[in-house]
């Protein structure tokens, strides 16, 4: 464990009132689900050893500490981005911090890309794999054994059991969820035609440019993942429309009740 990941953590440890069982990372427009948790405390990124600004619109940049159906949580309120020009470990560390104060799931949610030609704008998508096209791991460089091994398995990063009582929850309040393939680019731009073409041929359904630095840590960490992502907007490069950020947002704001909602379920329904 860093020294920043130690200060950080005791840092928060001293604000907790409800040790943390899970951690939830909240992405671009997702930002009222923290509105569920019982707040006992609300950091700013800027208190916290080793957290960066949060930059981008709609990311509130705030740790959460409360409760969520009766378990202890800690919530990011907005995420790094490499394209914020920040290393992959500096985008994945608060994921670090997490574990240390006790986690072990950590929940991840992202506004996607969708380039499934039968998904639409709004649809809630359960990830069951990735691929990092993001150039880098947050792993490269010195490995300590504390953290994790120096080579971990990726072959089942989003764990079976969470997945499959996501989809419970979701079938019981009647809430459609696909089921795909996330893959991680760069940006800040959105992708060409021929980008989504590619991205398609490679085998995935939805694109975005987070989830992976923080799940590929996650699981070198030992924790259990889920994650989702809302369709913002459509890669259909044969249909392809400009780019509205008002409208991801929007979009994303609009599908964050049924997200919550299966988040929500997941978690009172996880076993102890």
């Amino acid at each position: 464990m860093s020294d920043d990941v130690r200060r950080a953590a005791d840092l928060i440890r001293g604000r907790l009132v409800h040790p943390p069982e899970v951690a939830i990372i909240l992405g671009t427009g997702l930002g009222a689900l923290g509105d569920e948790i019982a707040l006992d405390a609300a950091l700013p990124y800027a208190e916290l050893p080793g957290f960066l600004p949060a930059t981008v619109e709609s990311h509130a940049g705030r740790l959460l500490l409360g409760s969520l159906s009766g378990r202890g949580v800690v919530a990011m309120a907005g995420r790094f981005h490499r394209y914020e020009g920040y290393a992959l470990r500096q985008v994945a560390f608060p994921v670090r911090v997490l574990r240390a104060l006790g986690a072990r799931t950590l929940i991840v949610s992202n506004a996607a890309g969708g380039m499934h030609p039968l998904w639409a704008a709004g649809d809630l998508v359960l990830l069951t794999d990735h691929i990092n096209l993001l150039g880098d791991n947050p792993l490269v460089g010195p490995n300590d054994e504390a953290d994790g091994p120096r080579f971990p398995d990726l072959s089942a990063p989003y764990d079976a059991a969470l997945g499959a009582l996501a989809r419970a929850v979701a079938r019981q309040r009647g809430i459609p969820l696909r089921e795909g393939v996330y893959v991680a680019v760069g940006g800040p731009n959105l992708e060409t035609r021929a980008e989504y073409r590619m991205l398609r041929f490679y085998g995935a359904d939805v694109v975005g440019m987070s989830t992976v630095p923080e799940v590929i840590v996650a699981v070198h960490g030992g924790m259990r993942v889920l994650a989702f992502s809302i369709i913002t907007d459509l890669g259909l490069p044969d249909a392809l429309e400009p780019a509205d950020v008002q409208r991801i947002i929007r979009t994303a704001a609009a599908a964050e009740p049924r997200l919550t909602a299966v988040i929500r379920g997941v978690v009172e329904r996880m076993a102890a």
